[in-house]
């Protein structure tokens, strides 16, 4: 299958390795053994990179730093000391569960084909990493280069276990440990899988739409903050949400979580090129400015309405351009990664303050004001600054109007799908385990009365 030709269309490069299983179409393809020699060792000459290999090792290990220590100490601040322990706990377990999930099944549903509903759903081929070895491969956007299997199945992993410890944000400080991990096995079964499929496998309903997303704007972020969202909403405020002060315990630990996912992000976005060449170093360096620009651009609204600017709105703001970029960032230049960043943040602030005080919905961390909006915005910004007009890389055939359109539908199909099924999946959790502590468990603390441990001891 030539990859480079759908390369070509700016497709997300995340997923273009599901397609190539060398081994199988190596032995499908050789005639005799005498032809076999000469083409084996041109394959194997033309097609593995040590260089390439070792930059996915890297980024690889780099988004699972994003989930231990990072999201934990980024969300484990802004709770209430009662409940560091609980988040990190959260954050952690999850993390764990969902890699055992990706090998056993997930691997296989997201990204691999799936008969009669092959473009929403994939199916059993790989279940439990089948026929998968050391010399299998798996392509990249470079027609003939590839990645050993195992590296692509590692990375994606790392991209499904940290997308429900996001959600965990909206729901801190009030859920059961034994509800969260319930719904985040469902939810991943039945929202992450089939919208990766759709996204990001080649023969995806959204892939072949042409909808783009290099890093996971729509597969991470807006299905992160949407079921946020919904949980919130199901689950009701904290208590005391609204009359008393639930202020951040350690905004320093808050900064500290913020740094670790601004340097994990590098991986992240830039690995998600596959490969390490200028495609690679154009999504860094996007990961660096629209971080900066959606930074200042959240501190100056926030200057102008509130009369200072806060540590907490810097790396909120900071937190808002990853995302804004995330679907763009090997796709638009510096300069439309600079204006996604400063729009993602002047939104999300909005999103994050006014809207939701307004709304009056305990969206504890703000994970739909700023994964699930800056995840929207990023997502239908993509069309417009992919133009090679505006210094992005173009697609075939592309129209900004019909580019657009085509993110937009994107979303609003994402938006649906994670949104319904969450709500559904949420009351199934209710039904078996119950979602919330009790109202003196809550007032306590979850860090001692679910786990009998504390954060601090003094």
């Amino acid at each position: 299958m030539n990859v480079s030709k759908l390369a070509g269309l700016a497709v997300p490069a995340a997923l273009l390795g599901l397609m190539a299983v060398a081994p199988a179409l190596a032995q499908e393809a050789i005639p005799s053994a005498t032809e076999a020699a000469p083409a084996a060792a041109e394959a194997v000459a033309a097609t593995v990179n040590k260089g390439d290999v070792t930059w996915m090792l890297v980024a690889t290990a780099m988004v699972f730093l994003m989930i231990a220590p990072g999201i934990g100490l980024f969300y484990g601040g802004l709770v209430r000391s009662k409940n560091m322990l609980s988040v990190l706990m959260q954050t952690f377990v999850v993390g764990c569960m969902m890699m055992l999930v990706w090998v056993v099944y997930g691997y296989s549903v997201a990204l691999n084909a799936g008969g009669i509903a092959d473009q929403f759903f994939g199916g059993a081929s790989r279940l439990f990493l089948a026929g998968i070895n050391n010399d299998s491969t798996a392509a990249t956007f470079t027609d003939g280069v590839v990645i050993p299997e195992y590296v692509f199945v590692a990375f994606q992993m790392t991209f499904f276990a940290l997308t429900p410890t996001l959600i965990i944000g909206g729901l801190v400080e009030r859920m059961k440990f034994s509800a969260i991990l319930l719904f985040c096995l469902l939810w991943g079964t039945f929202v992450y899988l089939p919208v990766a499929h759709m996204v990001w496998y080649a023969e995806g309903y959204l892939f072949k739409m042409g909808a783009l997303d290099f890093a996971g704007g729509t597969v991470v972020h807006i299905n992160a903050g949407i079921a946020a969202l919904v949980g919130a909403i199901v689950l009701g405020p904290r208590i005391g949400y609204g009359r008393e002060i639930l202020a951040p315990h350690s905004l320093v630990m808050t900064l500290i979580g913020a740094a670790i996912l601004w340097f994990g992000w590098f991986g992240f976005n830039a690995g998600s090129n596959l490969e390490a060449n200028g495609g690679t170093a154009l999504a860094m360096l996007n990961t660096f400015v629209a971080t900066a620009a959606a930074t200042l651009g959240w501190l100056l609204v926030e200057a102008l309405g509130k009369g200072k600017a806060s540590l907490l709105g810097a790396v909120s703001g900071a937190i808002a351009g990853l995302v804004t970029v995330t679907p763009a960032a090997g796709l638009v230049g510096p300069m439309g990664a600079i204006v996604m960043g400063g729009l993602g943040g002047v939104v999300c602030y909005y999103f994050s303050t006014s809207i939701k005080n307004a709304l009056g919905y305990d969206d504890s961390l703000d994970v739909f004001g700023i994964h699930g909006v800056g995840g929207i915005i990023g997502s239908i910004l993509t069309g417009v600054f992919v133009a090679p007009s505006l210094g992005g890389v173009g697609v075939d055939g592309y129209t900004m109007g019909g580019q657009v359109m085509t993110q937009v539908i994107g979303v609003l199909i994402t938006v649906v799908w994670c949104g319904v099924v969450s709500f559904i999946l949420f009351k199934l959790v209710d039904m078996i385990v119950g979602l919330r502590v009790s109202a003196e468990a809550e007032r306590e603390g979850l860090d001692i009365t679910s786990h009998g441990e504390r954060a601090y001891t003094h």
